[in-house]
């Protein structure tokens, strides 16, 4: 039934998989085996209160992340240097996304330019095909985006 589910929401996002394959080189169905690392920490809640993925709230939700400003979620309690590298441009998009689940410190040190950057989330998503994965399934499931001029 959840799979339906997400086929359904799939497929009702700005024509599915040919909006999601422009945003993404990972697979939404692998990603979403992958994505119960994750859940412990993030749920995926659409805005309409329609629960994609239930988990935990110590992480901010993850439905709607393609191209959210990052540490910009309202009622979510982001550390200094997420919402310092929102605040400086930091847009999510796959190759940050991935780069930042593999080691958030690390990806916030450098993109700040500041060894003493820190990051609340802990957990490293080491498998760069997994990052690309979840990157994946949460785009398949989130709400459709504006294409940017080219």
């Amino acid at each position: 039934m959840k799979k339906l589910i997400i086929m359904a929401l799939g497929a009702s996002v700005s024509g599915g998989a040919a909006f999601a394959d422009a945003h993404m080189s990972g697979d939404a169905e692998a990603g979403e085996d992958v994505y119960r690392k994750c859940k412990s920490c993030h749920v995926v809640v659409a805005d309409d209160g329609m629960e994609i993925q239930k988990g935990g709230r110590v992480g901010p939700n993850l439905y709607g992340v393609y191209q959210r400003q990052a540490g910009s979620l309202e009622d979510y309690s982001y550390g200094d240097s997420i919402v310092a590298a929102g605040e400086a441009g930091l847009e999510w998009n796959e190759e940050d996304f991935v780069a930042y689940v593999q080691d958030p410190k690390g990806f916030l040190a450098e993109y700040l330019d500041d060894k003493k950057a820190k990051s609340k989330m802990s957990f490293r998503l080491r498998d760069e095909q997994d990052a690309k994965d979840v990157w994946a399934y949460l785009v398949s499931v989130g709400p459709e985006v504006e294409k940017s001029a080219d």
